[in-house]
């Protein structure tokens, strides 16, 4: 193999790589998500907040008796502080509820 070949073979291979460890930093793509690896944070602060998490659209509906209300996609959740659901592709954990504001966790499957 000449060394011109195994360069361009490196480069691809290398491109590769890094397409793939830029992965995990495109899986959201709101200004309030955090993601590492497969699982993305965000804070949800005020009623009609909006995240989109893998692809997904999630917004904020707001709480009522310590229950936070969630749409996804056109369909609506419910849970508390500390509960985890399945919404469409995603599985959500509420990390915090508080009247005004939601914190959770999501993750695909």
């Amino acid at each position: 193999m000449s060394n011109t070949h195994r360069r361009a073979t490196r480069t691809v291979v290398g491109a590769a790589a890094g397409l793939l460890a830029l992965l995990p930093l495109t899986a959201c793509s709101s200004q309030n998500v955090s993601c590492s690896g497969q699982q993305c944070t965000a804070t949800l602060s005020g009623s009609g907040a909006e995240a989109s998490f893998f692809g997904t659209d999630l917004a904020f509906a707001g709480t009522k008796d310590g229950r936070a209300t969630i749409s996804v996609g056109n369909a609506s959740y419910s849970c508390a502080q500390g509960e985890s659901l399945s919404a469409g592709p995603l599985s959500i954990t509420c990390t915090t509820v508080t009247d005004d504001s939601l914190e959770i966790t999501a993750a695909l499957g």
